[in-house]
């Protein structure tokens, strides 16, 4: 499908996260470390509608954009598309208390789940498109809510 180059242009920005992705370096981790902020940002603002709010919003242009940067390069989950990873990432913190030793675990738990792809990630992958592209990165960060849910639980904090 031919889009204008305007749409294009907003595609990229918002799929490689306000172009982290294109650090030539880990960029999947440039990418998460880059939602951090936000994330941190939005636990602090204390409104549950607002977090769900954001999160759906970069769900959903995270969609639309991966796919059409997918597209664009003419390859399959191209590394320049990080929004997957901010969009999990927000999912991993999602409605957690904003502790800067929660948010560190997150980040490594996020990166060890996102790298790994437990069952059923790897599978997601095989959708077409954005979806195929964010649809492991959510079901991560699913999990790591959980998991950060349960210690938590354990040690205490909630």
């Amino acid at each position: 499908m031919l889009r204008s180059g305007g749409t294009q242009q907003i595609a990229y920005l918002v799929a490689t996260f306000g172009n982290v992705g294109r650090i030539p370096v880990v960029p999947g981790t440039f990418g998460t470390l880059a939602a951090l902020p936000l994330a941190y940002a939005l636990a602090l603002a204390g409104n549950p509608l607002l977090f769900g709010i954001v999160l759906s919003l970069v769900v959903i242009l995270g969609i639309w954009s991966a796919g059409v940067v997918e597209e664009g390069e003419g390859t399959t989950d191209p590394s320049l598309v990080v929004v997957d990873e901010a969009a999990g990432f927000l999912v991993t913190v999602a409605f957690l208390p904003p502790a800067p030793l929660t948010y560190l675990a997150a980040f490594v738990l996020f990166r060890i789940l996102d790298i790994t792809k437990p069952p059923p990630a790897r599978r997601a992958e095989k959708f077409r498109g954005g979806l195929g592209i964010m649809a492991d990165d959510l079901i991560v960060g699913i999990y790591g809510n959980l998991i950060l849910r349960a210690g938590l639980y354990f040690i205490g904090r909630t």
